[in-house]
């Protein structure tokens, strides 16, 4: 099976709104459900768990029936972080019976721009190599920030080997609930994203997926809102190749 994971459990404090960020209408549909929608459709996926915000899951099992979420099988509650969040995910999954070879494509709720083709790649990469991670080849030159002194300095990377990560992040049930795991022994649960901890649990062989600008919007800001609401309704020009 392939299992699509969706976090939706964070406050949205930096948006600055009277409702959390995946919870937003935007051009009358909720964020939560444009994510969902792009699983719904895609036909290698099986079911959609979410891991929500507490409080708020019977809004969001209101929206999946009026949107017509019917592949949402699996609502979890969120953790005190990201890495418990998604933990909660994973092992209510376990628990409801999801077995440790079937495939969890696991993505943030409020990057809605996700596509077919990228959920497509990661199943594939995951199935062929184990891993899958999605991101962009760095453009921009990358600096230092010090907070501390409000300065910048050089970071001797080539920019070429530096990739900003999006999601989803693809693994095995049982791979990423060993790596967890190991985290966990070795204090290492202060992370921000999936791919992080396994990277550092020693795993240096996640495959890369790329992704795409539209895909890399995350949902966190106003400005935020004002690009979905671009990007959304712009189409390719006939022009272009």
């Amino acid at each position: 099976m392939n299992i699509a994971l969706l976090t939706a459990a964070g406050s949205g404090s930096r948006m600055g709104q009277d409702i959390p960020k995946q919870f937003m209408n935007i051009d009358d549909c909720p964020v939560i459900i444009y994510t969902m929608q792009a699983f719904q459709h895609h036909p290698q996926i099986d079911a959609i768990a979410v891991i929500c915000l507490q409080g708020w899951e019977v809004v969001l099992k209101a929206y999946a029936s009026q949107y017509g979420i019917t592949k949402l099988e699996y609502i979890f509650p969120g953790g005190d972080s990201n890495f418990h969040s998604i933990r909660n995910g994973l092992l209510g999954l376990q628990k409801c019976g999801i077995s440790d070879d079937d495939i969890i494509v696991i993505q943030d709720g409020v990057r809605p721009l996700v596509s077919e083709d990228i959920i497509s790649r990661n199943i594939e990469t995951c199935k062929k190599y184990g891993y899958a991670v999605t991101g962009l080849l760095c453009k921009e030159v990358i600096m230092e920030y010090h907070a501390d002194e409000n300065n910048l300095s050089y970071l001797p990377i080539p920019r070429e080997r530096l990739v900003r990560t999006q999601t989803p992040h693809t693994y095995k049930l049982g791979t990423i609930l060993k790596a967890q795991q190991t985290a966990i022994d070795n204090k290492l649960e202060d992370t921000a994203a999936s791919c992080q901890l396994v990277a550092q649990i020693g795993i240096n062989n996640q495959h890369l997926v790329l992704g795409s600008e539209k895909n890399g919007l995350k949902l966190t800001n106003v400005e935020d809102i004002e690009l979905f609401k671009a990007l959304k309704h712009v189409s390719k020009a006939p022009w272009l190749k």
